[in-house]
């Protein structure tokens, strides 16, 4: 009888608690929205997989000895797996757009202003009962505005660890739901004529230019924010091996094998942190909501900003490019290309958004090196 009684207590049915019963459940979302939907699938599978694994009982995943926990220590925690992945970006990034016209710098830029508003709207959020959010967290939360998946979760690994898996979920959940969240105020913010408007071509841009400008995004990074450099010069490293033109193999690699292995092991260690202990909460909801206010403050900037520099400009400039300053990459620039066709069938604004796209990847790099030197010690 006792042997039966030690054979029951050994399996899952015996150990289940009714919040890793429902956190499982949240990994099976995960699960569902990027296969069925297909909403960031490279990072929401192997996520919410690694959310049903650290919510096993008796398994010991994310406990010292566990796969999970040496995964996150080894790579998150330490920072490595984000700069790898900004790496592996840079080398994938064409700056032709941004260089061609460096105004949409000035889009990138806007667009962060979600991050600081809602660094404001976490500190408020300590007046509900139930939430206590330090500036630190205050800051890791805030980052999800700049709508940059590595990003966020380099600074959550810095400031705020214990809010880790509802950051990376809300940074995650609101880039993949850029078509749907988007539209509307994109369409609220601009007139039909306005979206009607078409852009001048632009320039070709010469290979010393697209060799020199990484080289400068650095040395003005290490000036002026050096806080920041981990991200942008891993960033520059691998757009640096891109055109550069003599390292085509280290540029493949960057590009392929090397961030398809390290997306693997992020989206498992960020998994680790989707246990029902540190995610059931009344703070996890309310980083989800702030996310979503932080996304749509940084869209309605970045749109803003381009009514404003269209008024100002010699040249015409579609204000819905604004939306793309956030830096969800390609896909917000597709999106500002998709709205902008549907108000004109020969409006294609593609390569003009792709300027403040890849200028909101910087954005949202500094940003981070700003909030970690205000705040980081």
């Amino acid at each position: 009888m006792d042997s039966l009684n030690t054979l029951w207590l050994s399996t899952g049915l015996a150990n289940f608690e009714l919040g890793q019963v429902i956190m499982m459940l949240v990994g099976c979302g995960l699960l569902y929205l990027s296969i069925a939907r297909k909403f960031e699938p490279l990072l929401l599978l192997p996520m919410g997989f690694g959310a049903i694994l650290t919510n096993i009982p008796a398994a010991g995943f994310s406990e010292v000895g566990g796969l999970l926990h040496y995964i996150y220590y080894a790579g998150i925690d330490t920072g490595i797996f984000p700069l790898i992945i900004f790496m592996g970006v840079g080398a994938m990034t064409d700056f032709s757009a941004l260089i061609a016209n460096p105004k949409t710098l000035l889009l990138g830029a806007a667009a962060q202003f979600g991050i600081f508003a809602t660094l404001f709207g976490a500190i408020a959020l300590n007046y509900v009962p139930g939430i206590e959010f330090t500036l630190k967290d205050a800051s890791a939360i805030a980052i999800i505005g700049g709508a940059d998946g590595p990003t966020a979760i380099f600074l959550a690994s810095k400031l705020a660890p214990e809010l880790l898996g509802a950051i990376a979920v809300a940074a995650y959940s609101y880039m993949a739901l850029v078509p749907i969240i988007q539209p509307p105020i994109m369409r609220a913010l601009t007139t039909e004529d306005e979206r009607k408007i078409e852009m001048a071509q632009l320039r070709p841009v010469t290979k010393i230019e697209k060799v020199i400008f990484p080289l400068g995004v650095l040395m003005m990074t290490i000036f002026f924010l050096p806080s920041a450099t981990p991200l942008v010069g891993m960033f520059c490293l691998g757009n640096l091996m891109r055109e550069s033109g003599v390292v085509d193999r280290l540029s493949t690699t960057a590009q392929n094998e090397l961030i398809n292995i390290t997306t693997i092991f992020l989206g498992l260690g960020v998994g680790s942190k989707l246990s029902s202990e540190a995610f059931l909460n009344v703070e996890t909801l309310g980083i989800l909501a702030l996310g979503a206010v932080a996304f749509s403050i940084g869209t309605a900037s970045g749109v803003l900003m381009a009514k404003t520099m269209n008024k100002l400009s010699n040249e015409q400039i579609n204000p819905l490019i604004g939306a793309a300053g956030v830096s969800a990459v390609p896909m917000a620039a597709r999106v500002a290309n998709k709205v902008g066709l549907e108000a004109n069938p020969h409006n294609f604004l593609l390569m003009h958004a792709m300027g403040p796209n890849v200028a909101g990847v910087l954005g949202s790099a500094v940003a981070a090196g700003i909030l970690l030197a205000l705040v980081g010690g």
